[in-house]
């Protein structure tokens, strides 16, 4: 049975043409509206911003908490809904089907596609909290809630003992594992899953509007599809602006701490400056030979890293605490997945509802970026390697950068790891190391290759759903996306620092999480569609 082999009411009309509304503008293949709207709205978003920068400041600081305040328990609710959806999956006939149709094969091979669902998901994330937030929750109730009588008589999401120092670092490392587990991976295989089936079983574009068709019909290619591509736009540029923010403050960071570099606004945007040089070099050279070729240096080097850590550090310590940081984390995940009866607001707010909404923020540019590598997986295999493998990844790496910073703290009394600003934390636990100078530098080079791969990869993405679909649109207009993504980090660090950058991630994010629900319903009818034409075959 072949692609063509499976027609059904969920098809668009025989007219319709992949980037049929697209206009060509000074060289561009440009879908309009879309590329317009979005491309206005962000150029006066960055005049705007920077021509009132303490208002900008003062509006970014109040925007983040407002909206986690607000939508935290929505925002946790839709998260647990991508998790059940992505696993029903797994066990249902639907894990059958194959996206491309019964006869299409992997583009790529295990290795190369794993190195680049690593270095796009979450590269920058890792880097920046693999250290930071284990010792964070360390410090917080989950590294001490009092439990009387077997009875914990605080609403701390995990049980630990006041004083117990095994169960206080599994408890805090459950807490960083909730975040870069299950449920992050989940937002992102909802979003790839519904591109991929779309697009390669039903020949849509490889756009946002293509996986509501179902829902929408033939009006994905009018306004309601321009609003879902725009929306789609926004969220991919704030969230990834957000990262490259995270990873220019840890890279400078690094340099300041290894080469005595100076900490200024001048320093972090030179830095972005010449970061979004390479990253433009790497639009030119393309998928393959740029986000693929740099992908697998970056999973070598992480690693390698890892490696190095887990050797010059405490190393059973590590070892023993993988195992018993994923037991906490599967005992604890459901407490930790209530949103209702909970008194822990900042954990609930300050961190599970920002990741979420950075998490979905980012889920159009990973997603479409997952679904452009995963031609001819099954959808059981697509979910399995998506978001199982990679959770593994998440809970051996923050298992052994956040236990051996831990341990630096309980073992060896190392307060100044603790009490760093979050962007040096990784520098400071690698100074009680041998070969510092090294180990940091490869620090510094991850952060910096993670920050092109995501730039290129964005814009690719960006490039693909302004063009309406077409993959092979010219290269003109990456280059276009590419550069605004630094320039935006920029603007955004400027009017406001990191929390103007949060503050635009969960900004789009939280009406995103809408669209995404009512993704997981039209990705469902589609494959139910699918099912049924393959059992009458």
């Amino acid at each position: 049975m072949s692609d063509t082999d499976t027609t059904t009411t969920l098809e668009p009309s025989s007219d319709f043409e992949v980037g049929q509304d697209n206009i060509q503008v000074m060289g561009l293949d440009v879908h309009n509206p879309v590329f317009f709207v979005s491309a206005v709205i962000i150029v006066g978003f960055v005049i705007l911003t920077l021509m009132f920068g303490e208002a900008s400041s003062a509006f970014f600081s109040w925007l983040r908490p407002a909206l986690t305040n607000m939508f935290d328990w929505p925002l946790l609710m839709a998260g647990n809904v991508f998790v059940l959806f992505s696993l029903a999956l797994v066990v249902t006939p639907l894990g059958n089907i194959r996206l491309g149709g019964v006869d299409a094969a992997p583009d790529y091979t295990y290795m190369g596609w794993f190195a680049m669902l690593f270095a796009a998901g979450m590269g920058i994330g890792l880097m920046f909290f693999g250290v930071s937030e284990p010792l964070s929750h360390y410090a917080s109730s989950f590294g001490g809630a009092v439990v009387e009588n077997g009875v914990r008589t605080d609403w701390a999401p995990l049980a630990g003992a006041a004083g117990d120092a095994d169960a206080s670092r599994a408890n805090a490392m459950a807490a960083t594992i909730f975040h870069w587990g299950l449920h992050p991976w989940a937002i992102y295989a909802v979003v790839a899953l519904a591109l991929s089936f779309f697009s390669y079983n039903r020949g849509l574009p490889l756009t946002l509007r293509s996986a509501f068709y179902p829902l929408l019909g033939e009006r994905v290619w009018g306004w309601p599809g321009h609003v879902i591509d725009t929306l789609a736009v926004f969220a991919t540029l704030f969230g990834l602006a957000t990262s490259l923010g995270f990873g220019a403050e840890q890279a400078i960071a690094g340099l300041n701490f290894l080469f005595g570099i100076e900490i200024t606004g001048t320093s972090k945007i030179i830095l972005i400056l010449l970061i979004t040089a390479v990253a433009l070099c790497s639009v030119v050279a393309g998928l393959d030979a740029g986000v693929k070729r740099l992908s697998e240096i970056n999973m070598v080097l992480a690693f390698v890293l890892m490696g190095f850590v887990l050797i010059a550090g405490p190393t059973m310590f590590i070892v023993s605490g993988v195992f018993e940081n994923t037991v906490a984390y599967v005992k604890e995940i459901i407490p930790l997945s209530n949103p209702f009866g909970r008194e822990d607001t900042n954990f609930m707010q300050g961190w599970t509802a920002f990741y979420w909404a950075w998490w979905i923020s980012w889920s159009p540019f990973v997603g479409m970026f997952i679904a452009r590598v995963s031609r001819g997986r099954t959808v059981r295999e697509f979910i399995t390697c998506v978001i199982l493998v990679p959770t593994v990844v998440s809970i051996i790496w923050m298992s052994t950068f956040g236990g051996a910073a831990i341990d630096q703290v309980i073992n060896q009394g190392n307060e100044v790891v603790a009490n760093s600003d979050q962007a040096v934390m990784l520098f400071e636990m690698l100074k009680s190391y041998p070969m510092t100078q090294i180990a940091s530098f490869i620090g510094i080079v991850l952060v910096i290759v993670f920050f092109v791969t995501s730039s290129d990869s964005g814009s690719l993405v960006i490039d693909t759903i302004t063009a309406g679909g077409k993959v092979d649109a010219p290269v003109a207009q990456r280059v276009f996306w590419a550069t605004f993504e630094g320039i935006v980090a920029i603007v955004l660090l400027i009017g406001g620092g990191l929390g103007a950058l949060q503050a635009a991630a969960v900004a789009t994010g939280v009406p995103f999480a809408a669209l995404l629900l009512l993704m997981i319903w039209s990705t469902y009818k589609g494959l139910m569609e699918e099912h049924r034409l393959l059992k009458q075959v």
